[in-house]
């Protein structure tokens, strides 16, 4: 709706000029705001203990470019690991069965009581408790067997432990789109005569995946960012190089400020990405609503 806003005139018809408001408070707290950053920024970009020169060095270094390349792997992997399990522990958290529903909630709660950095020191210590992971057919002697330590490498232990623990933060938001669904698009898919798996399948997940997909961004930017923890075990990830250089030549200032621009290189690529899918996303899914849904579109076809 288009507000027409009319200028004020005195009894002659003669508009009358409106004085601006002064907001002095606001000048005043912007020019201190203004006035603190630059001054944080010159006590950085100045300090004679800082060597901007070694910055420049390090920062296309080709452990730092491998190390970029190996957070990217994974919290890709990670991410899509999270996802996929928090799909599935979501409809096992809204089930009938109560042990299913039982064991969903059971794994939400640990996962996310527990440090992600324990979870990754954790497996990647496996071996302690399961010196050899077998796989064998049960009541009998046939499988296979790898020794634990040449599984669980620090970049296995970092995919699993960020995956598992990503997995139960997204089932909550995932649980969250599917209870978002009108409850008449599930008395519909049954008037169908759909079995609740194809009802999940065609009705509820397709609409539940419109709400639920442009938050992932969110747990995207996070996860580049947390698999800084990966350098305590190790797993040759952005931080983990950074580190082992700045361990060796004492550059530790350096070395941070260099994994810091590239952290906020590509979360700044992440967000625009996530910007995007939020306006593919949301538009969608307000048509949709708009529009009666899916099974609003799957009733007429089904009575013709």
């Amino acid at each position: 709706m288009t507000v027409r806003t009319e200028p004020i005139t005195d009894a002659s018809g003669r508009p009358i000029p409106v004085a601006r408001t002064w907001h002095w408070g606001r000048w005043l707290a912007a020019v201190v705001a203004l006035a603190v950053a630059a001054q944080l920024a010159y006590l950085i970009v100045a300090n004679p203990n800082l060597d901007w020169g070694k910055v420049a060095e390090y920062v296309f270094h080709d452990r730092i470019l491998s190390g970029v390349w190996v957070t990217i792997e994974i919290s890709v992997l990670a991410t899509a690991l999270g996802l996929i399990l928090g799909v599935l522990v979501a409809i096992m958290r809204l089930a009938h069965n109560p042990v299913l529903s039982g064991l969903a909630t059971f794994y939400i709660w640990f996962f996310r009581g527990t440090p992600v950095l324990v979870q990754l020191i954790f497996w990647y210590n496996l071996a302690f408790l399961f010196p050899e992971l077998v796989l064998k057919i049960p009541f009998t002697m046939i499988g296979v067997k790898w020794d634990t330590n040449d599984v669980m490498t620090g970049f296995t232990s970092a995919m699993l432990g960020l995956g598992l623990n990503l997995a139960a933060y997204f089932a909550e938001t995932v649980r969250a789109g599917i209870q978002a669904v009108d409850n008449g698009q599930t008395e519909a898919a049954y008037a169908l005569g759909m079995t609740p798996a194809k009802r999940m399948r065609v009705i509820v997940l397709p609409q539940a995946l419109r709400i639920i997909i442009p938050p992932t961004g969110n747990e995207f930017i996070s996860m580049l960012k947390t698999t800084s923890l990966v350098y305590v075990v190790a797993g040759h990830d952005l931080m983990t190089n950074a580190s082992q250089i700045y361990k060796a030549n004492n550059r530790i200032m350096e070395l941070l400020i260099v994994a810091s621009l590239w952290y906020m290189l590509m979360t700044a690529v992440a967000t625009f990405l996530q910007g995007r899918l939020e306006r593919r996303f949301g538009s969608e899914a307000v048509r949709l609503v708009r529009g009666g849904g899916l099974a609003a579109r799957i009733l007429p076809k089904a009575a013709a």
